[in-house]
């Protein structure tokens, strides 16, 4: 799978997880050159806190375009710590 906005490759990985229709990749496998940490912040009941990021590729800026869960409320979760995109993002594979 690769996520891609602008032009840009955010990220690529054969170890994507899909859950509720979104792929989230693994860390390792997302270029972080091109994700700024957002204030933004949602506390999802099942999950857990959601932390954004904003993309900034190829001369554009999309705000919270991505987003994580570092810590789930299920511990073993296995989307911790993985990065979801969305507004714009494509994702295919």
């Amino acid at each position: 799978m690769k996520a891609l906005w602008n032009g840009t490759t955010l990220a690529e990985s054969d170890s994507t997880i899909q859950v509720d229709g979104q792929y989230y990749f693994p860390p390792e496998a997302v270029d972080r050159r091109y994700l700024r940490p957002s204030a933004a912040r949602k506390v999802r009941t099942l999950r857990g806190e959601v932390s954004y990021y904003t993309i900034e590729a190829g001369g554009e800026t999309n705000p919270n375009a991505a987003w994580s869960y570092a810590a789930t409320r299920d511990a073993g979760h296995p989307i911790e710590g993985y990065v979801a995109f969305w507004k714009g993002v494509a994702v295919e594979g």
